[in-house]
């Protein structure tokens, strides 16, 4: 059975066994390069980098317009939050972890043993990491806004470089930590 709930951030989070109807797919171009985005009739379910819809994906632009609209804002400066709902499927533990990630302000970091903690789990800073790298929402379920305990730039499963430009982005006009980029 599918429920969706909504947290702190007012995002809707679809609870799911699987996805919900039919995905359909969105290929957009970003400063990073394109995106392809994925939704169901509950929410969106993916944001990857490259062009990556299945041979047999359905392109539906209108059905991914608010997210892609979404989106836009956010590469261009003019969004600091995403107001979209969102249909992922993840172990209990990685759901815990995304839902953790949508807490981090825009423009800030925070490091993976900050994240256990909040969790409640102060020992497990590498299966947060593992949780980030199978974030199927990148960039929206901003797992780019986590870093190592000293504040390096760790693992990004779109590189480190994307992760770089993506906290960049954010940092424009924020006074965040900038030795991230030394």
């Amino acid at each position: 059975m599918n429920e969706a709930k909504s947290d702190s951030s007012g995002l809707q989070i679809g609870k799911c066994v699987g996805y919900a109807g039919v995905m359909k797919y969105a290929e957009m171009d970003t400063p990073l390069g394109p995106l392809t985005l994925a939704s169901s009739n509950i929410g969106l379910s993916s944001v990857l980098f490259g062009k990556r819809v299945p041979a047999d994906g359905v392109i539906d632009i209108p059905a991914n317009g608010t997210y892609i609209r979404q989106l836009e804002e956010y590469f261009a400066g003019k969004r600091n939050e995403f107001n979209v709902p969102l249909d992922f499927n993840g172990t209990p533990f990685q759901t815990a972890v995304w839902q953790e990630l949508l807490k981090i302000p825009y423009g800030q970091t925070r490091s993976y043993g900050e994240i256990a903690k909040a969790l409640g789990k102060p020992g497990a800073a590498r299966a947060v990491g593992m949780a980030n790298h199978d974030n199927p929402i990148a960039v929206v379920i901003p797992c780019h806004r986590v870093v190592g305990s000293d504040g390096s730039l760790t693992g990004y499963a779109g590189g480190i470089h994307l992760k770089q430009q993506l906290l960049a982005i954010e940092c424009s006009g924020h006074a965040v930590a900038k030795t991230l980029f030394t």
